[in-house]
């Protein structure tokens, strides 16, 4: 079994971030930028060049619900890029996580990380990607404690 990828996908950039081969960590990959929202060629490209060298088994794709748990107009956009990456590649499980706040929470990080403001953003949506895979290991591991 491979690896699983997290993926913070935003209106210009996604997050990625890869697990460790035991699945207890997740560590930042880098942040895929595109020039518009809509020209996803290149990053489809590069997210399978990740899934290739990484050897992927699964995709935890952030899902920015509302606060009161509804989709709202970006979680829709992210259930149109988990098509498309189901599309692409169809032998790699999508996993949508509810990712609120964790953006928020990848800001702070790097702050208290002492990040100066003008240089978070090359940081910011890789660390939220690995705070999304992170709280999913974290859940999967729960879910496997309590099932023994």
């Amino acid at each position: 079994m491979g690896r699983f990828l997290g993926l913070d996908y935003g209106a210009k950039t996604v997050g990625v971030s890869v697990s460790d081969p035991l699945f207890l960590t997740a560590q930042p990959v880098e942040t895929v930028w595109r020039e518009k929202e809509n020209h996803l060629r290149k990053t489809m490209k590069r997210i399978q060049e990740i899934v290739s060298d990484y050897q992927v088994s699964a995709i935890v794709l952030g899902c920015p619900r509302n606060m009161d748990g509804s989709y709202g107009e970006r979680c829709e956009k992210t259930l149109e890029f988990s098509e498309m990456l189901k599309n692409r590649m169809p032998d790699i499980p999508v996993i949508l996580w509810d990712e609120r706040l964790t953006t928020s929470q990848a800001e702070q990080a790097l702050m208290e990380g002492g990040v100066r403001r003008e240089n978070r953003k090359q940081y910011l949506d890789s660390m939220a990607a690995v705070l999304i895979l992170q709280n999913y290991l974290d859940y999967r591991s729960i879910q496997k404690d309590n099932s023994e």
